[in-house]
């Protein structure tokens, strides 16, 4: 079953809104409601300083930053197991920690997303926020994570 066009792209500003609401829920230590409220009522498909915020599959935006934040151990875990051994997930910046987090999240819990689309997404937002050098980490990384977890 292949998704529209419009549904990719809400699942694409689902993606990248998530990984910004996480990132502003580990700045400010917002409770999840709250923090799904204002994305909700404040960003999602609202212009906010002259930037347009595309629409986003609302559901999918709630179960990734729900999601992420109830398996954020499991998670790190996971990502950390697959950093360099003189790494550690806290040497990441937070933004790279939210989009790996919602990645490893998508490969786990949401087996309805083919694994490429997964991966391909969040090179696609780290690359709105990195250089390719960052996003063929994202790459490299979250292709480690689903051979471990899809098989």
């Amino acid at each position: 079953m292949s998704q529209t066009p419009a549904r990719s792209r809400s699942r694409s500003a689902a993606r990248l809104a998530a990984v910004q609401a996480l990132y502003q829920q580990e700045m400010e230590n917002i409770p999840i409601p709250t923090l799904l409220h204002e994305f909700h009522h404040h960003r999602l498909g609202a212009t906010i300083e002259d930037v347009e915020y595309a629409d986003a599959e609302v559901d999918f935006f709630d179960d990734l930053v729900m999601g992420v934040h109830a398996r954020s151990a499991e998670l790190d875990e996971l990502i950390a197991g697959k950093l360099a051994q003189n790494w550690s997930l806290s040497r990441l910046d937070k933004p790279m920690r939210q989009i790996l987090r919602a990645g490893a999240y998508e490969l786990v819990a949401r087996i309805d997303v083919p694994t490429g689309s997964v991966i391909s997404e969040y090179v696609d937002v780290a690359s709105a926020f990195y250089d390719k050098k960052e996003a063929a980490f994202v790459n490299g990384l979250l292709d480690a994570v689903a051979k471990q977890v899809r098989n």
